[in-house]
């Protein structure tokens, strides 16, 4: 392409006249930036035709590259311009802003404003008369805040529906607080209210309203007309009533649906027609609300009613109208009247002529003045089971938890040791009417009496009746009686010495025994209708202190109601050689041996090919006879006589093989050490086999037992297998020992009752099984294990 030669005249001033490329191109600046005052950079000139001759003579002698850099130099300079706030020219530099383009919707709609005013004026129909008019909008071209340019417009603002406060100073509400008509949560507790705003009750939506730990004297009678409130905390105040018919008891009651205002958009307030149609809790608690200034229209939704800590009456008739009105709510599951001002005048034995509470789980009248005798006649005709006893597990199904009195919360193995030694004492005496609890899913258990037909049994004489009779009231009697009585003990061993010396075995049955067998069978041991026996305690002479002449060689005396038939009965921890000859061994079920410390041995009957005896003995108590690991054993055939004179057997082997049936064992407060515990003896003591039940219950308390090797041998059963169909146990009792650590194998063995107090070990504390029991106490050692 040819280059034209121009005139000198039209050149650029700045571009050296010469026909050498290398020349121009070495006077030519490669960049040309943008002035900040918005001056072109081209080159000046006075007249316009000869710039534009400048600008196509440098267009035409600039290469490619350097017109695209010129291209992009003037981009910049315009999308400079646009960015800045600074006056590029005249226009700019106007006061008043120029007008601004409405943004064009991208799917072409109009604006909210233009659709209302073209609905305005194209409805044929007009159904609205004296339509307000629309608020004026904002100029377009008003001047706006730095940084409120993106906020919502007034259509596409959300309602406010939680509101909490609390915790603040706030001394008074604002009456607009009726204008957030959305509002379903309103917390105001904790603050220094003393009156409301009557617009309050105006929020129709409100689901929940906290109004506790204030200083409220009164409320506005339409808070009782919220149709749909849910929840009412008005606890921790200074109320004196509780209208809740107020708003419906005028006769010149306003109309269900009132306007707020007269406005088009104002919304309209719909009240309920019932008191909190809708009412689930209402907590009134630490007011001073009397039961005369009580409405008694309740909701019949409610659940939960708290009217504690307030000075309700005593000796007041209202209290039994207000107790009346609460038992026919259907849905009431708890009802605390807890530390109120009410007696037993309140709950007459004729309160309620039909079943009340229908639904009651919890019925707290703790520290007041109702006891419990009232408390039964008053509620003798309800559905559920009334128990006493309070936990912190909610109540079974069909059982209402009554606290009368002082609170005193036991854990759910408290409560079962109780209901057990409550069925051994049961057991263990004769009564017309006992008490059987029955079973329950949950640790708080329900008792229910149970009147048995009254048997006809012989007159039975009191201790002291027999000693007077035989001359034992006084303390000489007593120890002449012994003596006697250890005399012809010490013959009856003479003779058999000397005749065991002579080499001629005495073939005549002792006669101590047949006397044994006798008092055996007396109502003072043993009882028909439990089939228990219950021998008495004895323990060794013990030398006094004063001088030696008071050493005696009979029996000490303990108590005062020593009987002549206690001198007759074997002295043997466990006389089974005397048990196995009376007329009920084949039926007894419990044999109590307690404190049996004189003689620390076991007498068993010498019978070829039989090793097991008492074939329906369920429990053995041996608790305080100060056995060791190893027993001493004495085997007397059927005449009395004993071959071979004594041997040691390990206790625990043995007692599982005397009493295959043996379902609960009782070793606590004797000398059994950790050799007893093996894997070998548990397993034949707790496991059960093929003629032999299993052990559910066994307590080893007060022992000497410093490790449990055995029983973690035993749950290496349950690694990995939870079912075991062998183990039976359900308690153990391992308090007072010198357990120095508790492994966590333990946690495997599926206990309902596992207690550990009263060791040495420190982990686990003691908080881990005092708050959640047994089954904390596992899951904590199952996740140590883990």
């Amino acid at each position: 392409m040819s280059r034209i030669p121009q005139s000198s005249s039209t050149r650029s001033p700045l571009k050296p006249s010469s026909n050498s490329r290398a020349s121009n191109l070495s006077a030519k600046p490669k960049f040309r930036t943008p002035s900040r005052s918005g001056v072109s950079p081209t080159l000046p000139s006075s007249k316009t035709s000869s710039n534009t001759a400048n600008q196509d003579t440098t267009s035409s002698s600039l290469s490619i590259k350097e017109a695209i850099a010129l291209r992009r130099a003037e981009a910049k300079k315009v999308q400079l311009k646009a960015s800045t706030n600074d006056f590029i020219s005249l226009e700019d530099a106007s006061p008043v802003p120029a007008p601004k383009k409405e943004e064009e919707d991208i799917l072409g709609r109009w604006p909210i404003r233009e659709t209302i005013e073209r609905a305005r004026s194209t409805d044929p129909l007009k159904s609205v008369q004296n339509e307000p008019v629309l608020p004026p909008s904002d100029p377009s071209d008003a001047p706006r805040r730095k940084g409120r340019g993106n906020n919502p417009a007034w259509y596409e603002a959300q309602d406010l529906i939680v509101l909490k406060m609390w915790n603040n100073e706030i001394t008074e509400i604002q009456h607009e607080i009726s204008l957030f008509g959305s509002l379903k949560t309103l917390d105001l507790h904790q603050n220094k209210l003393t009156s409301l705003p009557s617009t309050i009750a105006d929020l129709t939506a409100l689901t929940s309203l906290d109004l506790s730990h204030n200083a409220l004297t009164a409320l506005p009678d339409n808070i009782f007309a919220l149709p749909a409130l849910t929840i009412l905390n008005l606890s921790q105040n200074a109320l004196t009533a509780l209208p809740l018919n107020a708003p419906f008891a005028s006769r010149n009651t306003l109309s269900r649906k009132q306007p707020l205002g007269g406005g088009f958009f104002t919304p309209t307030i719909t009240r309920a027609s019932s008191p909190l149609p809708c009412l689930l809790v209402l907590d009134v608690s630490h007011n001073k609300i009397s039961a005369a200034a009580i409405d008694l229209e309740f909701p019949k939704t409610l659940t939960k009613v708290d009217i504690s800590n307030n000075p309700l009456g005593v000796a007041e008739p209202r209290c039994q109208s207000l107790i009346q009105t609460l038992g026919t709510l259907p849905k009431l599951k708890e009802l605390r009247l807890e530390s109120a001002e009410i007696g037993d005048d309140a709950f007459p034995d004729t309160l309620f002529p039909s079943p009340p509470f229908p639904s009651i789980q919890i019925f707290d009248v703790g520290q007041t003045k109702v006891t419990e005798e009232a408390i039964k006649g008053a509620l003798k005709s309800m559905k559920q089971v009334l128990s006493f006893d309070l936990t912190a597990e909610d109540p079974p199904a069909g059982v209402a938890c009554i606290i009368v009195g002082k609170k005193i919360v036991k854990e759910a193995w408290e409560l079962e040791l109780e209901r057990r030694e409550n069925v051994r004492k049961a057991k263990h005496a004769d009564y017309d009417v006992w008490q059987i609890p029955e079973k329950s899913t949950s640790a708080s258990t329900a008792r229910q009496e149970i009147a048995l037909p009254k048997p006809h049994r012989e007159v039975v004489k009191e201790a002291w009746e027999i000693e007077a009779e035989e001359g034992l009231l006084t303390e000489g009697g007593k120890r002449r009686a012994r003596a006697a009585a250890s005399a012809a003990a010490a013959a009856n061993d003479k003779s058999q010495k000397t005749d065991i010396g002579l080499g001629r075995p005495s073939d005549t049955p002792d006669q101590s025994s047949k006397s044994s067998v006798q008092s055996l069978t007396n109502s003072q041991y043993y009882s028909q209708n439990t089939q228990t026996l219950t021998l008495p305690p004895s323990s060794p002479p013990v030398k006094g202190a004063a001088h030696t002449r008071t050493f005696s060689l009979a029996l000490a005396s303990k108590s005062s109601d020593w009987r002549t038939d206690d001198l007759a009965v074997p002295t043997p921890s466990l006389p089974l050689s005397v048990i196995v000859n009376q007329p009920f061994a084949q039926t007894l079920k419990v044999l109590v041996l307690v404190n049996r410390r004189l003689d620390k041995s076991f007498s068993l009957p010498s019978v070829d090919g039989q090793d097991s005896f008492l074939p329906h003995l369920e429990e053995l108590n041996l608790e305080g006879c100060g056995l060791a690991d190893l027993v001493p054993v004495s085997r007397y055939t059927a005449g009395g006589t004993s071959t071979p004179p004594r041997s040691s057997e390990k206790i625990l082997p043995l007692i599982s093989k005397l009493f295959p049936s043996l379902r609960t064992l009782n070793l606590s407060h004797n000398s059994l050490t950790n050799a007893s515990l093996t894997v070998d003896a548990l397993s034949d003591l707790i496991l059960s086999a093929p003629g032999r039940h299993g052990l559910k219950h066994l307590r080893l308390r007060g022992n000497a037992l410093s490790e449990l090797n055995g029983f973690q041998g035993l749950s290496e059963n349950f690694r990995g297998n939870r079912q075991v169909p062998e183990w039976k146990l359900d308690e153990l009792d391992l308090r007072d020992n010198e357990i120095g650590k508790l492994p966590a194998e333990l946690g495997l063995l599926p206990l309902d009752v596992f207690l550990v107090d009263g060791n040495t070990f420190r982990i686990p504390q003691r908080r881990v099984w005092e708050r959640e029991g047994t089954k904390g106490l596992l899951s904590w050692l199952r996740g140590r294990l883990e």
